[in-house]
């Protein structure tokens, strides 16, 4: 018996839908998420769009059973994890399982609100707006929720997050730790979040454009996605529900930068190469790339010189899924292992929106148009974050 490891469930929660019928309704009609703040109390809500999950933590909660002074990273996380573990519908008695789950802030929303009163005045502010901040608490609560208490770990590497919580599960199950494992992430919007992109000078004022000349910077956006990886063995019993394998992944550091990709793309050649080594696949079997694609002047030209490199001549679809949910942080590759897994599953190419104008220094444009009923066997998706952490996920058919 082998020791691969099958994507058996998805649930995701983004500004494009609150489920996985409805992002995927989104991603085929081309609807974006981004808007004009609704939810997040911020300086900036006239002149910065962001991608807002369309549901209050009132209705959040509802949905969740969860009280509505739990954070709102909670929430997007037990929501999107239990449509994981519903699809996979899997009998966990008797089997271990494990919970991990990133994110980038934590239970910041709530912080944010217990300062503001308590700046002005050190007897205010409600103390159960802080006890759920730290970045392993949203994991721990989700976990208590869901009934799992084998493995429980919280993974926080910045916009790679998701993706390092992904492979953790796999290796985890590959080294028959675990037979079972819900792994993904979640993230908030939060005004700390956004004032810290602000500062950085590279949020766009108007909707993100990934990948094209013409690129002026990124869209915050919330949400979460998770995946239900399962051994083998329990596979076997649930041959209906497979989505695909995890086939590889890699995580590297190039070590250039707090918040900037090396130029060369370093990092991401790197990683792109390691998941391609530990799937035993080479560059000509990837059909799709789920690019990082953040819209930067700086991430776009790093992954596209590393994809240059990797894959001359033979260039696979690709596309920045961001372009419809924002960049969702410590969420985001969570979010796109699901739109990846679903990709193979069904065969879906996703566009690219916005995309005008090729850029000089590459040889390949994204793709635009949603495409169907495609020979997708192979899915890379990168996700590639501050301090030169850089990671790929290749999903693969079975």
């Amino acid at each position: 018996m082998s020791n691969a490891v099958y994507v058996v469930g998805a649930g995701v929660i983004s500004a494009i839908g609150n489920n996985v019928a409805e992002n995927l309704h989104a991603l085929e009609t081309g609807t974006a998420g981004m808007g004009k703040m609704t939810l997040l109390d911020s300086i900036h809500k006239e002149t910065l769009p962001v991608a807002e999950v369309k549901l209050s933590n009132e209705e959040l909660s509802s949905l969740t059973g969860l009280p509505t002074k739990i954070t709102r990273t909670a929430l997007l996380s037990l929501v999107a994890a239990k449509e994981a573990i519903i699809d996979a519908a899997i009998n966990t008695k008797g089997l271990r399982t494990g919970f991990i789950s990133a994110n980038s802030v934590g239970g910041m929303d709530k912080t944010e609100n217990f300062y503001t009163e308590f700046r002005s005045n050190k007897n205010a502010g409600k103390l159960h707006d802080v006890v759920n901040h730290e970045c392993g608490r949203p994991t721990e609560i989700v976990a208590d929720a869901l009934g799992i208490k084998h493995f429980v770990t919280t993974i926080s590497t910045a916009c790679s997050s998701s993706a390092n919580a992904i492979f953790l599960g796999a290796r985890m199950i590959k080294n028959n730790m675990l037979d079972i494992v819900i792994a993904g992430g979640v993230d908030a919007l939060t005004k700390f979040t956004l004032n810290g992109f602000n500062s950085l000078m590279i949020l766009d004022n108007e909707f993100c454009k990934p990948f094209d000349e013409n690129r002026k910077g990124l869209n915050l956006g919330e949400g979460a996605g998770y995946i239900v990886m399962v051994s083998e063995k329990v596979a076997k019993e649930l041959s209906s529900k497979i989505y695909c394998t995890l086939s590889g992944w890699c995580n590297a550091n190039d070590a250039y930068h707090q918040t900037a990709s090396s130029p060369t793309g370093t990092g991401s050649l790197l990683a792109m190469k390691g998941a391609l080594q530990k799937a035993n696949l080479s560059a000509r079997d990837i059909d799709y790339i789920n690019l990082h694609g953040t819209g930067t002047q700086n991430n776009d030209i790093a992954e596209g010189t590393a994809i240059n490199t990797l894959f001359t001549p033979h260039f696979p679809k690709m596309s920045s899924t961001k372009s419809f949910t924002g960049h969702t942080l410590g969420a985001s590759g969570g979010v796109e292992a699901v739109f990846s897994a679903l990709s193979v599953k069904h065969g879906l190419i996703y566009p690219n929106l916005r995309f005008h104008t090729q850029m000089k220094e590459l040889p390949f444009a994204p793709q635009t148009i949603f495409l169907k009923d495609q020979q997708v066997q192979n899915v890379m998706s990168n996700s590639f974050g501050f301090g030169g952490n850089c990671s790929s996920l290749i999903f693969s058919r079975v």
